[in-house]
């Protein structure tokens, strides 16, 4: 048995400002992200691998704010934050305030891999990527109209709503039983001062055990942060006995209480998926080795 579940962000889109040309180039998007991460678990590979591949493709795609679709800072520049976790080990990978670095999720894979560290940040994570051979582009590779013109209507308003959003992530389960999650960002349009959000933050925005779950956030970062909710999720199945389902709907309505919109995607060490958000939209798509799964964009009463 065998699952992937994916997000591209929750809260980026509404209905009212996407077209249905829009939707499909969404869809596709998603779908090729989650065959890439499934096409690893089918032929035998760990959920690590899975996660990473599956987010790769995620940053690769300029409709995501990650990797190439990032973004921008207030100073026109774009910084991201990415983060990965192995559920068997407990061990974890996370890079924050990076810049040029093609796919972060390939940094903070190293950072688990090849270092004592789990959290580098900023000239050193980046340092750390140079010697270790990752891509780096150039910041027009970065670059796209559409945050261009994001960002400029951010600058106007002055204020984060529905900005930063757009987070991408992938939590897996392979044959071993091994639990692995991939987290992924451009941050926050607009952003100021060396905002990090949840993603690199090991139990905020991305967590993995294979006690019990793999988690990966996304929304209102702050939020994330201040309630630990990826780990949150995984406490409540280990220490209170909560189902998964039951753990992904007490954190949304936590995040709900405080004022937070966003969402996260889990699955468990028994295969099982939840896809749970409080807002009109989230990116998302799952599968399972029995063939089960879907491709979805708004809420879905029956979720």
């Amino acid at each position: 048995m065998f699952t992937i579940a994916i997000h591209g962000g929750a809260g980026s889109l509404t209905r009212k400002t996407t077209t249905p040309e829009q939707e499909v180039d969404y869809q596709k998007g998603l779908d090729k992200a989650l065959e890439a991460g499934y096409n690893v678990l089918v032929n035998g590979g760990s959920a690590l691998d899975a996660v990473a591949t599956a987010v790769r493709e995620l940053e690769d795609n300029p409709l995501f704010n990650a990797g190439k679709g990032s973004v921008f800072t207030a100073e026109g520049t774009h910084e991201a934050d990415a983060a990965t976790m192995c559920g068997r080990t407990l061990k974890a990978g996370a890079v924050a305030g990076i810049s040029n670095i093609k796919n972060p999720i390939s940094l903070a894979r190293a950072v688990m891999d090849k270092s004592e560290n789990v959290l580098l940040a900023a000239k050193g994570a980046m340092d750390f990527g140079r010697v270790h051979g990752l891509a780096f582009e150039e910041n027009s590779y970065f670059d796209t109209e559409h945050r261009r013109k994001q960002l400029a209507k951010e600058q106007e308003k002055e204020e984060r709503s529905n900005t930063g959003k757009g987070t991408v992530g992938a939590v897996a389960l392979d044959e071993a039983g091994n639990l692995a999650v991939a987290t992924s960002t451009g941050g926050i349009s607009n952003k100021k001062f060396g905002r990090v959000g949840d993603t690199p933050v090991i139990g905020g925005g991305t967590y993995a055990s294979n006690q019990s779950c793999a988690v990966s956030c996304t929304g209102d970062g702050e939020f994330f942060i201040r309630l630990v909710s990826a780990y949150d999720v995984a406490a409540q199945m280990e220490y209170k006995g909560a189902s998964l389902k039951e753990a992904c709907r007490n954190q949304i309505a936590k995040l709900t209480r405080l004022g937070g919109e966003g969402g996260l995607i889990a699955v468990d060490s028994r295969g099982n998926v939840e896809l749970a958000f409080n807002c009109e939209s989230m990116l998302r798509a799952w599968k399972n080795s029995r063939g089960e799964g879907s491709t979805r964009i708004w809420a879905d009463p029956q979720e």
